[in-house]
């Protein structure tokens, strides 16, 4: 592969997608994500959380989509990690058909609490999510197929330390993952979101190819010299910056897979959920304004329902 292969990496620098990658002659496989303009900037723009929130957001999402790319049947993975601190939940949601989205709930006071004591520096895990655990659910669209849940304590400094941790234990696959958020500033004050994240795995070795613990060894050592800066860096392609990495060995990257932002919230999923509580709470919920009315926490649309639509009792044969 060479750094300017357009073959090799159809978007170019480009943003908004997710790929997977064999490096050549190697017991190693990858995968590597750029996001945007069209999925990380709206959504984090849309919540407006405090910048090192919004990190940890659009790290959460760019594990989400890194998992996605794996999946062998039309669904999602679900990114969830709770705890007792400033940000109390977090959740991050990739879909097979390149659809994400994405919110946290954040205590504003123990968050600026936070922030003044770290004098503005960017909080580790334990500090911003507290103590708790980081969970991957991978649901596939067919209800006659169980979805599959895993998960772990936070207990490293990163969300991708977590996350290694994550696929140790569920998976007993060895990974290194690097996930990385940064800020473009336009004239004018302007900001614009971006994200960039990769993963590498090792194969397990067979009669065919042997042990493979040296070739991964190498792998992991080339990778984790990786920054930052590169992952994000809207100028460098995706074939680039893994041409500097395993340029050695050469590196295949499959055509990428294009990445939107899309909430799958509906007003009749909705609808089925309020139904599907009790009545009493229900009327508590319309208190006297005459009318239900529910946000979408991921994409802050609201949905507002009549009492009767609310309950079903507008539909022939309702109560």
């Amino acid at each position: 592969m060479t750094p300017d292969s357009q073959t090799a990496d159809p978007l170019g620098a480009g943003d908004d997608f997710v790929a997977t990658f064999q490096i050549e002659d190697e017991p190693v496989r990858g995968r590597i994500a750029r996001l945007g303009d069209g999925t990380l900037d709206p959504i984090l723009k849309r919540h407006d959380y405090p910048r090192w929130a919004a990190h940890f957001l659009g790290e959460a999402i760019t594990l989400a989509v890194l998992v996605s790319a794996s999946l062998k049947f039309d669904g999602r993975v679900m990114v969830q990690a709770q705890g007792d601190g400033p940000v109390s939940l977090l959740v991050a949601e990739a879909r097979s058909d390149g659809g994400m989205r994405g919110y946290l709930q954040l205590n504003r006071e123990k968050w600026d609490r936070l922030d003044a004591i770290n004098k503005g520096a960017r909080p580790h895990v334990p500090q911003a999510i507290g103590q708790g655990v980081l969970a991957m659910m991978l649901a596939p669209d067919d209800a006659n197929r169980s979805p599959y849940q895993s998960l772990v304590p936070l207990d490293g400094a990163t969300l991708a330390d977590c996350a290694q941790a994550w696929f140790t234990q569920s998976e007993q696959v060895p990974t290194r993952i690097r996930l990385a958020v940064g800020e473009i500033s336009e004239p004018g004050g302007e900001k614009r979101w971006r994200a960039g994240g990769a993963l590498i795995q090792q194969i397990a070795g067979d009669e065919t190819r042997g042990d493979t613990e040296e070739a991964w060894n190498t792998a992991r050592t080339l990778f984790d010299t990786v920054t930052d800066l590169e992952l994000a860096d809207p100028d460098l392609s995706s074939a680039q910056l893994l041409f500097r990495l395993f340029h050695e060995s050469g590196v295949r990257l499959e055509p990428p897979k294009p990445l939107f932002d899309h909430c799958t919230c509906s007003e009749q999923k909705v609808l089925d959920t309020l139904r599907s509580i009790a009545r009493d709470e229900v009327m508590e919920l319309a208190g006297n304004k005459g009318e239900v009315a529910a946000d979408c926490q991921f994409c802050g649309r609201v949905y507002r329902f009549p009492i009767k639509q609310a309950l079903g009792e507008d539909e022939p044969g309702g109560a």
